[in-house]
């Protein structure tokens, strides 16, 4: 039955994929507000993240906010359908890059690169261009849904038009270490809720104590890679800008979490500069300081 239902959907969805841009574009309003008004989708960890990250803000700006991001979350739907049958110059119109060279110069000083993005714009259709912008071997580091069906189909999205490779993360260092003779880019959304432990680096971000994942310090300085923080802004609908910036080309040079800790401040100021454009239905906040770590 499950199979049944997917195939049916896959219909729809391959079928939605063939319409025009500026077609889909066109459905994002009814889609944000059934997403907003009707399913109120996640609208209680919404406003609750707003809220925290937030604590200055008036009513009417948190409001402001939590309807310019359903808006976002919108065209993010209607451009994840798109993914399946985006052509190769579409893609190129979605995502502009203002200095890929801070990527190309790493290529020339014989250097790998760790790209570090967050979930702000769309980092699915970021993750594509990537094949565009680099002479690196591209990769991007995924985790694996729990429905092998709509595992697939993300899957073959992100596979479609360019030679991307994508590593799953529970093999991902490993994986890594085996390609390492080769210049490789290896794209990651590194904002994602660790389980909050002791492993965990743990810092100020939006007002609130929050665990971040090492593992891209940890294995930067293992595998000598490079670190780009990579700030993905809304321009307009339907295109993005990409700006890089280095956080590090010498890993080992740097105390411990300090790549870490650069990239939250960079995430944060991102996030500041266009609060709409990240994923607020995320549970970022669901874990709290083991004891033995506080004060």
């Amino acid at each position: 039955m499950k199979k049944i239902s997917f195939q049916l959907f896959l219909l729809l969805a391959y079928g939605f994929a063939r319409l025009p841009v500026r077609v889909l574009y066109g459905l994002t309003g009814f889609i944000g507000v059934m997403l907003h008004r009707v399913l109120r989708y996640r609208l209680r960890v919404v406003r609750q993240n707003l809220r925290n990250s937030f604590p200055d803000n008036t009513p009417e700006q948190l409001k402001k906010t939590e309807k310019e991001f359903y808006n976002h979350l919108a065209e993010l739907f209607t451009e994840y359908i798109k993914m399946l049958q985006v052509s190769k110059k579409e893609l190129q119109n979605f995502v502009g890059f203002r200095n890929p060279e801070v990527i190309a110069d790493l290529h020339a000083q014989g250097k790998s690169v760790f790209l570090a993005a967050g979930h702000c714009g769309n980092w699915e259709l970021l993750s594509k261009r990537i094949c565009d912008i680099t002479s690196h071997h591209s990769i991007a580091i995924y985790k694996q849904l729990s429905n092998p069906y709509f595992d697939q189909l993300v899957k073959d999205a992100r596979e479609r038009l360019d030679t991307l490779e994508l590593v799953e993360s529970k093999t991902a260092y490993r994986a890594l270490a085996r390609k390492n003779k080769q210049l490789n880019s290896v794209i990651i959304v590194a904002d994602q809720s660790p389980a909050g432990n002791e492993m965990d680096y743990w810092t100020d971000f939006l007002h609130q104590d929050t665990a971040f994942f090492n593992g891209i310090e940890k294995m930067a300085k293992a595998l000598d890679y490079a670190v780009v923080y990579l700030e993905s802004k809304r321009v307009r609908r339907g295109h993005y800008e990409v700006t890089a910036s280095l956080i590090t080309a010498d890993p080992k040079s740097l105390p411990e979490n300090e790549i870490t800790h650069k990239y939250a401040q960079m995430l944060e100021q991102s996030i500041r500069n266009q609060p709409s454009n990240w994923l607020w239905s995320h549970r970022r906040w669901k874990h709290k300081r083991p004891q033995t770590m506080q004060a």
